[in-house]
């Protein structure tokens, strides 16, 4: 009896839209134009659909005044709020390619983008919490020669913008969006990349477009749906299956604060009578541990999205249990595929919602493939998991050699996960094949050993990594955060947890615990960073007693012991 490959194809049922982003909004506003669009919490602003095409246009109009035109890259560098979404919905009205600018950039960073996607117009936040984003740019302006204006939101410019829109001529718009094509370069987000500088995905209307939408019909979006939005704009989880999956739908963006606040989450929820919450794990993770979580009423949550990173199994159960969300959907994806690929449905039951990354979106496909011989592998191997359709990039702005690495001539896109796809069509993610272990000949998955501490009744959140050993040449390292009131854990205590549970060469030798884990904007774990950090806590300081002291000497910092 032959084994089925790991080859599926989303449903075409629904058919792609084949609008450009604003055409589709315009949809919206015709059908919803009372309904709220858009919900500033910490600006205490609103706007109907009727109020956000206004100042869209007026937006829309300020730039082709100030000379910006289709194919234009326009940077944005700001931290979520209502002008970050304006600035979305003008440059596709116009088409001029928006770039999205990481708020977490230092200069250098800054001006690495700035030239590498030819930015000529940059809208900013004069500041944000500790960064100011006006001197930096001004630091790097001479060595940017493409950079032709700089908008301050807030500031003369800003406003000048919109008021200079709202006395244009409207009919230019009609002109302007006669030449736009849904296949036209819209979006070029800058992956975070791990070594050297990162990679601009550059993305088209109906790459984001289509992807937000169909993440919405699998969420159930009607105009009656308000979504809370706590991710980061300049991602495609917040731009995308946030803003355009609401406004593919009619329903409401609501803004809780210009950056993650678990309590401005919770207080934003309950306020605008949520119907759904999105965020990375962690970002749950912190709302749950809240100290006024009980406090807040949640019960107009019935769905939300949990993706970004792998998704914990307790916390997953959490989130439908303590915040009502029974309709929880994971996803998975990445930038370079607009971002998603998989999603769970509605109807799935709780063991396929807490244990995989669902099945292959619509007029998607997916295999997951022998990484060496890039064969498809039979279901219930473990494989690369790749990935092709509608969603895969145009490419890596202006470099086409790095594109040819991961999009084959097939337009498979290889994502360098590793999956297992059961009969169903339902994929698990195991693993990045750079973070596999290889102990003294074993292949070990820090997600599997990461599920399993999960369970440890004092662990709130867990990472495993792997450390140079001389013996083995590679030892398991977990880095851990405690739950509040509970004691710091050794790598004794752990043994003993895992000791009889976990096979003993996957119980990890070294335990670090945290506070916090490194990570990026968008709330995933650097665990290069932690590789980095993890040797240099492990170097055997001078006059050491023995390979198996701590660290550094401080207790609590890094507990080793013989695994």
């Amino acid at each position: 009896m032959s084994v089925a490959p790991s080859h599926a194809s989303g449903s075409r049922e629904v058919p792609l839209l084949d609008d450009t982003i604003r055409e589709n909004l315009d949809r919206a506003v015709r059908s919803f134009p009372e309904r709220d669009a858009l919900v500033d919490m910490a600006a205490g602003r609103r706007w109907t659909y009727a109020e956000l095409a206004a100042d869209v246009d007026a937006l829309a109009l300020g730039l082709l005044d100030q000379g910006v035109v289709k194919g234009d890259r326009v940077g944005i560098w700001a931290p979520n709020r209502a002008e970050w979404t304006l600035v979305q919905y003008a440059t596709a009205t116009i088409g001029a390619v928006l770039v999205t600018v990481n708020p977490a950039y230092r200069a250098h960073e800054l001006e690495y983008v700035l030239g590498q996607s030819g930015i000529r117009m940059l809208v900013a936040a004069e500041r944000f919490k500790g960064s100011d984003y006006a001197g930096m740019i001004e630091e790097v302006r001479p060595r940017c020669p493409d950079l032709e204006f700089v908008v301050l939101l807030d500031g003369p410019r800003w406003t000048s913008l919109l008021e200079r829109g709202r006395r244009a001529d409207p009919a230019e718009l009609v002109r302007v969006q006669a030449e736009l094509n849904p296949d036209d370069p819209i979006n070029i987000q800058y992956t975070s990349g791990t070594t050297g500088f990162p990679k601009g995905a550059t993305l088209s209307h109906r790459n984001i477009l289509n992807n937000g939408f169909f993440v919405g019909e699998t969420c159930h979006y009607t105009e009656l749906d308000r979504v809370c939005i706590p991710v980061p704009f300049y991602h495609c989880f917040g731009m995308v299956m946030g803003n355009l999956a609401c406004t593919s739908h009619g329903a409401a963006m609501i803004i809780p604060a210009p950056s993650f606040e678990p309590g401005a989450t919770l207080a934003a929820v309950e306020a605008e009578s949520c119907t759904s919450l999105y965020g990375v794990p962690t970002m749950f993770i912190a709302e749950l541990a809240h100290p006024d979580f009980d406090s807040h009423d949640l019960s107009s949550l019935r769905t939300g999205i949990m993706a970004g990173s792998p998704c914990p199994v307790e916390v997953m159960k959490e989130v439908i249990d303590r915040m009502g969300m029974a309709e929880v959907s994971i996803c998975y994806g990445m930038t370079e595929t607009s971002p998603v690929s998989t999603q769970t449905r509605v109807d799935d039951s709780i063991e396929h919602r807490v244990s995989t990354v669902g099945r292959v979106g619509p007029h998607l496909e997916v295999k997951v493939v022998d990484p060496d011989s890039g064969g498809t592998v039979p279901r219930g191997e473990q494989g690369e998991l790749c990935t092709r359709g509608y969603s895969v990039m145009l490419g890596y702005w202006a470099q086409p050699d790095r594109t040819a690495e991961v999009v084959d001539e097939a337009g498979w896109m290889h994502t360098g996960d590793l999956a297992v796809m059961d009969d169903d069509g339902y994929l698990a993610i195991t693993g990045r094949i750079k973070d596999m272990v290889i102990r003294g000949g074993e292949n070990l998955y820090p997600r599997e050993i990461e599920e399993f501490l999960h369970s440890h009744p004092d662990i709130l959140d867990v990472q495993v990594i792997g450390v140079p050993d001389p013996k083995y040449g590679e030892e398991l390292m977990a880095w851990v955060r405690m739950r509040e009131g509970a004691e710091p854990l050794t790598a004794d205590a752990v043994r003993a947890y895992c000791d009889g549970r976990l096979a003993r060469f996957k119980i990890p030798r070294y335990v670090h615990v945290v506070e916090e884990f490194p990570m990026t904007v968008t709330g995933k774990i650097r665990k290069i960073e932690m590789r980095e950090m993890a040797v240099h806590l492990l170097a055997p300081s001078p006059g050491a007693a023995a390979a198996g002291a701590d660290a550094d000497g401080e207790a609590g910092r890094a507990a080793v012991a013989e695994a």
